[in-house]
C-alpha cells in the first residue's frame, strides 16, 4: 500500500441553506427502460429531495469533487457530495477530511492499529494516517448527486 500524499480531490464547498419545499410526484411502480404510463394511480406520494437527502440541516454541507480518485465508488469529477457531520466516521464510509492542509474525499479504512485513507481508483495510493499527519474528518458522505 503506497503511502504518499494525493492532489486535492475537493473544489468547493457550500453550506446548506432550506429556502423552501420543492415537491414532485413519486411513481410507487418500478420504471422499466420503456417509458412509464403517466397514470395518477402510480404516484405514491410527493417527494421533496431535501427531505431525503438531508437528515440532519445543521450538520449538512455540500461539497464538489475534483479529480477522479473516487470513481470507483461512483463518484466523478464535478459531482456535489451531501455531507453530514453528525454521522460517524466508521471503517468503510466515504469522508471529507483535511490530511496535512489539504480536502480530500476518501473511504476510512482501519487495518488492525493502522488507519488510512482509501481511493477508490488504483491509480491513488492510500494516504496511511500516522502520528506525524494531520488529519480532521469534516464530515461523511451520504449522497452523490451527478449528471447522466
Amino acid at each position: 500500500m503506497a503511502m504518499n500524499s494525493a492532489p486535492p480531490t475537493i473544489s468547493a464547498i457550500y453550506p446548506f441553506s432550506r429556502t423552501g419545499e420543492l415537491h414532485r410526484p413519486l411513481f410507487a411502480c418500478s420504471v422499466s427502460a420503456g417509458f412509464p404510463s403517466p397514470a395518477d394511480d402510480y404516484i405514491e406520494g410527493k417527494l421533496d429531495l431535501n427531505e431525503l437527502m438531508v437528515a440532519n440541516p445543521a450538520a449538512t454541507f455540500f461539497v464538489r469533487v475534483a479529480g477522479d480518485s473516487m470513481v470507483g465508488a461512483g463518484i466523478h469529477h464535478h459531482d456535489i457530495l451531501v455531507v453530514d457531520r453528525s454521522l460517524e466516521p466508521i471503517n468503510g464510509k466515504i469522508v471529507i477530511a483535511v490530511v496535512d492542509g489539504e480536502l480530500t474525499v476518501k473511504r476510512l479504512r482501519k487495518k488492525g492499529t493502522e488507519i488510512y485513507l482509501h481511493a477508490e481508483n488504483p491509480d491513488y495510493p492510500d494516504i496511511l494516517i500516522s502520528e506525524e499527519t494531520t488529519c480532521e474528518i469534516w464530515g461523511v458522505a451520504a449522497f452523490a448527486v451527478h449528471s447522466l
